[in-house]
């Protein structure tokens, strides 16, 4: 046990110290100045030329939000079109995988537009080689692209200076990915085929199981889409297990590998904020309020599972090696409770393990992970949370001092006060509206769910704390941009499809639009110096209002549903 809490502080500390080259990096591309990847300056004036774009032109912020509208549009729509006639398209199905339907495949487009990667298909036998590679690789590298381009947008709008236009979206947009995203993907997939991860357009292979079963095996082109995976915060897998799959994480080294990648960017962003901004004390103190607040996610998770599931200690089997149900026996028990606290907090979602699993209040801390959202969160989206709670933590502390509140020199006014609330607030009723149809339709269906064939643990009736976990976990995931679920949930219905991709639009774009609304309002601003009387930002006193600030709201907006979920299961579960 000692030797695995070692390695994961050397992994954490690995990736702390990736992070802080790679935000410095970042900060001088998006600056414009010179930079390790200057040499593609000649391939991104070809894209401009062929695109039709001046990068150099400012954009409105309305034709910002626009350009990030517009695209969406179009991807979804091409995504949808090519998952509905996959079967038709002649190359790369070896498996004869036949088309999705139209809300799958709505689903599916909108889940990876968003960087959700909810996967109510099972990889491999759900989506040919095609389309895991052209239609949903392409929209993890435009996601993950348009979520670090509108956080760099979010940032300009926080410099001293005053203006009309947070840049131009496109040259943006193209510059995340010719500097930033896919050369880091090809060289961590160059790492992956070295460490076993097959790149090959072989078809499915039969082979004979130790119990004598012939099953049908993909070989795979995984090595080309596990680094934008990881990368981009995104977590859908190309096998159906996800990453406890050995082709995607055949052992250890793999392991480390693919949780430094999740880690990657969104620790770089916050570095980014200090470098870009030159306030490197601003940048510490939200780094370490993330680590913090992320720790104390992870740590519970890992140390409810290494307990052990009282259920199972009653029947007298011996979990001396924490509880093993659910879990990949090649990383163990503390290792797939880790990967669990990163992929739940970095809205990844990626699995080794199955959270369906875990421990009831296991699943207390993960939903909390993603209902908050803030904690590193995704490429560029993570500080944008985290922003919107410094907005009211702002609010809150200079009304405590009677000052008029201010951040980084720039009024804070009633609108972007109104605008940071109005997002906070949307977010959990989404989710929580969503789960109340969800269990109203259980409810009227007079055999207690079961012919909806939703919860295939059964517990859906009065006493059912499970499957009410289930199905909010699913609509939390789907809002937060998560995409991990609880496996027991019969989620390849019209109903769930639809709703969830309800929930994935509105859980991307709301906030997108709140924090660019705000930033917008900040941009036009001018500079006031800070004085004596100004609520110092760059302050650990100030990072501790904003975890208090945190938990409190939280607390509001998320205890009633966690009470009625994992805390009931937890209190009536057989000791």
């Amino acid at each position: 046990m000692i030797s695995e809490l070692i390695g994961f502080a050397l992994l954490f500390g690995t990736a702390v110290g990736l992070a802080v080259l790679t935000g410095r990096y970042l900060s001088r591309v998006f600056r414009n100045e010179p930079s390790l990847l200057d040499g593609l300056a000649p391939l991104e004036r070809l894209l401009f030329r062929l695109i039709g774009v001046d990068p150099t032109r400012p954009m409105p912020w309305s034709q910002y939000l626009g350009a990030v509208a517009a695209t969406s549009v179009i991807w979804v729509m091409l995504a949808v079109t090519l998952l509905m006639t996959q079967a038709q398209i002649p190359v790369w199905n070896q498996g004869a995988i036949p088309s999705m339907d139209w809300t799958l495949a709505l689903n599916t487009a909108v889940s990876f537009l968003t960087s959700t990667n909810l996967q109510h298909y099972s990889g491999e036998t759900g989506a040919t080689y095609f389309s895991q590679l052209v239609v949903l690789m392409f929209l993890q590298f435009m996601s993950a692209a348009t979520s670090l381009t509108v956080g760099v947008a979010l940032v300009r709008s926080l410099r001293s200076e005053s203006g009309a236009s947070p840049g131009y979206f496109y040259g943006d947009l193209v510059r995340s990915l010719t500097r930033v995203l896919l050369p880091l993907s090809l060289l961590v997939a160059i790492g992956l085929v070295f460490a076993g991860v097959p790149m090959t357009f072989a078809p499915y292979d039969t082979i004979q199981t130790l119990q004598g079963d012939l099953v049908s095996v993909a070989r795979a082109p995984a090595a080309a889409m596990l680094p934008i995976k990881h990368l981009g915060s995104n977590g859908g897998g190309f096998f159906g297990t996800n990453t406890a799959h050995p082709f995607e994480n055949p052992g250890m080294v793999t392991y480390c590998l693919h949780l430094i990648t999740v880690f990657l960017l969104p620790m770089a962003f916050v570095c980014f904020v200090g470098y870009y901004l030159n306030r490197r004390k601003l940048g510490v103190i939200i780094f370490t309020l993330m680590t913090g607040c992320w720790l104390m996610l992870t740590i519970p998770i890992m140390q409810q599972e290494w307990a052990g599931n009282p259920a199972i200690s009653a029947l007298g089997i011996d979990q001396s090696a924490g509880s093993l149900e659910g879990k990949e026996m090649r990383f163990g028990t503390l290792a797939s409770a880790f990967w669990c606290g990163v992929n739940v907090v970095i809205p990844a979602g990626a699995l080794t393990s199955m959270h369906d699993s875990y421990t009831s209040l296991s699943g207390l801390f993960m939903l909390l992970g993603m209902q908050i959202d803030a904690f590193y969160g995704g490429v560029g989206t993570g500080f944008m949370y985290l922003f919107l709670y410094i907005i009211i933590a702002i609010f809150i502390g200079s009304l405590m001092i009677g000052r008029t509140p201010e951040l980084l020199g720039k009024k804070v006014g009633q609108t972007e006060i109104q605008l940071a609330t109005g997002v906070i607030v949307a977010q959990p009723l989404i989710y929580l509206g969503l789960t109340a149809v969800a269990v109203l339709l259980v409810s009227q269906t007079p055999d207690g769910g079961a012919s909806l064939g939703w919860l295939s643990n059964r517990n859906a009736g009065p006493n059912g704390y499970h499957g009410f976990t289930t199905m909010l976990y699913e609509y939390v995931s789907s809002v937060a941009g998560n995409g991990s679920g609880f496996e027991g949930l019969g989620d390849n219905t019209p109903f769930w499809n639809l709703t969830t991709a309800l929930a994935m639009l509105l859980g991307r774009f709301i906030p997108i639009v709140g924090t660019l609304l705000i930033g917008a309002q900040l941009y036009q601003k001018p500079f006031v110096p800070s004085s004596s009387g100004t609520l110092p930002t760059e302050s650990y006193t100030f990072g501790a209002l904003l975890f208090i600030v945190i938990v409190i709201i939280g607390a509001l907006c998320f205890f009633p549903a966690l009470a009625i979920g994992p805390i009931a299961e937890y209190l009536t579960q057989p000791r």
